[in-house]
């Protein structure tokens, strides 16, 4: 039997949404843009400057315009998310107003959202529940029931069986009909739980 880390049970090769395809001339578009604004800017800078009586080379100038919109690029790339456009009257500069915010991308957020996508499947389609969640929450229970217990529903089912209890036992070894209600799912997850314990 494979070891699987808690990482490779949380992550699911499903398919996603179809992201549309960049267009092929996009890159050549952004390049071309570059261009432009880097002729148009130094143009600008060579007329500004000789109307003042100085002259600078046009390969400085060129290369300090480069420069500026790659600094530019890196800058808008790496810039922090917006703050919100809520205020209230207890908050001030610098300090947080305790609200979650959705929008950063957080560790716990992308876990819970690699188990809402397929879960949200399995709703409309059940065969999705037995073919995808149900086979990880088994893979679950023998990662928990080996590193706890020293044991696997395969190496020991009769210790495996007394450590999961009846219930969840027979969720995992028989697929139900349907897909549980979230209640039913709850409570399968919390016993899942107290095996670790």
């Amino acid at each position: 039997m494979s070891r699987t880390s808690i990482d490779d049970l949380l992550s699911f090769s499903e398919e996603r949404p179809v992201q549309p395809e960049p267009r092929p001339g996009g890159r050549l578009r952004t390049v071309a843009g570059v261009l432009g604004v880097t002729a148009a800017v130094t143009v600008v800078s060579v007329a500004g400057l000789r109307a003042v009586g100085l002259r600078v080379s046009l390969l400085v100038l060129v290369a300090a315009v480069v420069t500026l919109i790659v600094v530019r690029r890196i800058v808008a790339a790496l810039a922090p998310p917006p703050k919100s456009t809520r205020t209230g009257p207890h908050t001030r500069g610098g300090e947080e107003d305790g609200m979650y915010n959705w929008d950063a991308r957080d560790a716990l957020r992308t876990a819970i959202n690699g188990w809402e996508l397929p879960l949200e499947w399995s709703r409309t389609r059940p065969e999705r529940f037995t073919h995808v969640i149900l086979p990880r929450l088994a893979e679950l229970a023998d990662e928990r029931l080996r590193l706890k217990h020293g044991v696997t529903r395969e190496s020991d089912p009769a210790r495996a069986r007394a450590l999961l209890g009846d219930r969840l036992w027979t969720f995992l070894d028989t697929p139900p009909r349907r897909t549980p209600s979230p209640r039913d799912l709850a409570a399968i997850v919390a016993e899942l739980e107290k095996t670790s314990q």
